[in-house]
């Protein structure tokens, strides 16, 4: 007990093994921040689902191909005077390229959502390169010569009308 009044004292321990210890748990930590956090250079490997036409899911992971934007599920485009779920057509063609294949999948960060984002590949050949190639996809900064190859040819959404998918979301925000 202090002199100064009733409380005990209490001493720090300063023993070297939980100096150890801490940096055991810091380092620990720290691992699982870097797997967990920042997927960047991480190889996922499997089958997958597409969810939309941008996204698949690789067991418990959520990705985002890196380089593509699709539109939403429930976004419709035109074809002539024929107005149609283009999403669902653009999840469609996604899940042709991935359903029953395997594919690897290298990250390269996260999304506002926390997905993963990522380059996938299905037999050698880059999914998002193939979505944007076909139509169903807009390049999102990383394929700019597929998507001027299928807007000539008139593939996919470039067949008739339709919003870019991020000014479509601007439109019609979800929730509150």
């Amino acid at each position: 007990m202090s002199r100064d009044s009733k409380r005990p004292v209490i001493k720090a321990a300063t023993s070297s093994h939980s100096g150890i210890a801490g940096l055991l748990v810091a380092l620990g930590m720290a691992g699982c921040a870097a797997v967990f956090l920042t997927p960047s250079e991480r190889i996922f490997e499997g089958r997958a689902n597409a969810t939309d036409g941008d996204s698949i899911r690789l067991e418990n992971t959520r990705i985002r191909l890196k380089g593509i934007d699709a539109p939403e599920l429930d976004q419709i485009c035109r074809r002539g005077a024929q107005a149609y779920r283009c999403g669902e057509h653009a999840r469609d063609a996604l899940l042709s390229l991935v359903i029953g294949r395997p594919i690897t999948c290298k990250a390269a960060g996260r999304d506002k959502y926390r997905r993963t984002l990522a380059v996938c590949t299905v037999g050698g050949v880059d999914i998002g390169s193939r979505m944007v190639a076909s139509g169903w996809a807009v390049s999102y900064g990383d394929y700019m010569s597929e998507q001027r190859q299928a807007e000539r040819r008139r593939e996919g959404l470039w067949a008739g009308t339709f919003e870019l998918p991020r000014e479509w979301r601007r439109a019609h925000p979800i929730g509150p």
